[in-house]
C-alpha cells in the first residue's frame, strides 16, 4: 500500500478519534446518563462507518480512481481501528482512572434499565433475578471490558469493511 494511502487512513483515523473523544468528553461533562441511551451507540457506530468509507473513497481518488479490494479494505480498517482505539483509550482513562464512581453509577443504571426492560416484556421473575445476578459485580467500564468491547467492535467493523472493500474496488481497464 502506498504511503499516501496509509497517510490518508491514519489522518482520517486520528480525526475520527478526536470526534469520538469530543463526543465522549461532552457527554461525560454534561449528561452522563446519555451513555446508557441506545440511540447514542447507533449514532457513534454510523459516524465510525462514515469516516471509514470516506477514507476509502479518498484513497481511491488518490490512486486515480482505481483501487484493489485490499487497498479499499485496508484504508477503511486503518481508519476505524485508529479512531476507535483513541476513543477506547479515552474511555479507559475517564472511567477506570479519573472517575471510577461514574462507571459504577452507569453500571447500576444499566442493571436498572435491564430489569425494567425485562419486566416490560413479561419475563419471569426468576429470569430477571438470574440476569441481574450475572450483571452485578461486573464493571462494563473497566479497562479489560473496554478493550474487549474494542476488539468485538473491530471485528464487526471489519466484516462491514469487507463489504466496503468490495463495493469500492475498481479495476483499471488499462492494466489487464
Amino acid at each position: 500500500m502506498e504511503k499516501s494511502l496509509k497517510s490518508i487512513s491514519l489522518n482520517q483515523g486520528i480525526i475520527l478519534g478526536i470526534v469520538l473523544t469530543l463526543v465522549t468528553v461532552l457527554i461525560y461533562a454534561f449528561s452522563i446518563d446519555l451513555f446508557t441511551e441506545w440511540w447514542l451507540g447507533i449514532l457513534l457506530f454510523l459516524i465510525i462507518l462514515v469516516f471509514g468509507i470516506i477514507a476509502a473513497v479518498k484513497s481511491r481518488k488518490a490512486l486515480g480512481g482505481f483501487m484493489t479490494f485490499k487497498e479499499a479494505f485496508t484504508s477503511y480498517f486503518i481508519t476505524v481501528a485508529v479512531g476507535t482505539l483513541i476513543s477506547t483509550i479515552v474511555g479507559i482513562v475517564i472511567f477506570a482512572f479519573v472517575d471510577p464512581d461514574s462507571a459504577q453509577y452507569l453500571n447500576e443504571k444499566i442493571i436498572e434499565m435491564t430489569m425494567q426492560t425485562m419486566e416490560s416484556f413479561g419475563a419471569p421473575q426468576d429470569s430477571i433475578n438470574e440476569a441481574i445476578a450475572g450483571m452485578e459485580g461486573k464493571n462494563n467500564f473497566s479497562a479489560a471490558m473496554q478493550m474487549q468491547s474494542y476488539v468485538i467492535r473491530l471485528l464487526i467493523l471489519a466484516i462491514i469493511g469487507l463489504i466496503v472493500g468490495v463495493s469500492l474496488k475498481k479495476t483499471d481497464p488499462n492494466q489487464a
